[in-house]
């Protein structure tokens, strides 16, 4: 198992502090080794506040935006303009204010059908990224308080596979679709970052992290990547740690 890093910082803006510079360094050491960097984006507030850094300076100027690609780890089954959507959360906060090209910018399709599309954004992917399976230079994760992580749902399809790189998953307690990278993608990767902020956090924190006897195995904890895996956690959500 990879053994995590595991960061308890005082509140929600020193945990984005830390990922940004998290963020600069991959990006740098990614540019001198392949002369790009392949980003996997999260939705959730804790990630709205990192973007939101990112656009202003000095992330703006310093960041390799000529180099970068844009992914999504997941998105929900609404049009790119829901208030629900993910693309939106990103383009609103960050990537409408980056001088980053159109052409490096890869959301998820959700205008057909749901199997399709995440066929269709598995070939994006194997077509933009090198290796097999396509290895992305960092991915940033949130965690529920049900310990999903991207839409890798408790109780899911999406959980067991082993092969596709993207999943169409439908969440029952949500009653909607989802595409979701799924595990052979992200563990990958050559880091991974949870941001993981709020006291209702703290119990799966301490399920994925701290396991004990009978504890459910719940989908965050089997995010094991070939490379780097670091926690970003808040106080409240790191306070049973």
């Amino acid at each position: 198992m990879t053994t995590p890093d595991i960061v308890v910082l005082p509140d929600a803006a020193a945990l984005v502090d830390a990922a940004a510079a998290l963020l600069v360094s991959q990006a740098e050491a990614s540019l001198v080794a392949r002369g790009s960097f392949a980003l996997a984006l999260a939705g959730g507030s804790t990630p709205r506040a990192l973007y939101q850094r990112m656009a202003a300076q000095p992330l703006r100027e310093n960041l390799p935006w000529a180099h970068t690609l844009l992914f999504w780890g997941d998105e929900r089954y609404v049009p790119p303009d829901h208030p629900d959507s993910n693309q939106r959360m990103a383009r609103e906060a960050l990537i409408n204010h980056v001088p980053i090209p159109a052409t490096q910018i890869f959301p998820p399709p959700v205008s057909g059908e749901p199997q399709a599309d995440a066929a269709s954004y598995e070939a994006t992917l194997r077509a933009a990224l090198p290796g097999e399976p396509p290895c992305l230079d960092m991915a940033l994760l949130g965690m529920g308080a049900d310990g999903h992580t991207a839409s890798l749902f408790p109780g899911t399809t999406a959980l067991d596979e082993h092969e596709r790189l993207v999943a169409a998953t439908f969440v029952e307690k949500l009653e909607a679709w989802r595409l979701t990278m799924t595990y052979p993608l992200l563990n990958k990767a050559a880091l991974l970052v949870f941001l993981v902020a709020g006291p209702d956090k703290a119990e799966a924190a301490r399920a994925v992290l701290r396991p004990r006897d009978g504890d459910p195995l719940l989908p965050a904890r089997r995010i094991e990547p070939q490379g780097r895996l670091v926690w970003l956690l808040d106080a409240a959500a790191g306070r049973l740690l």
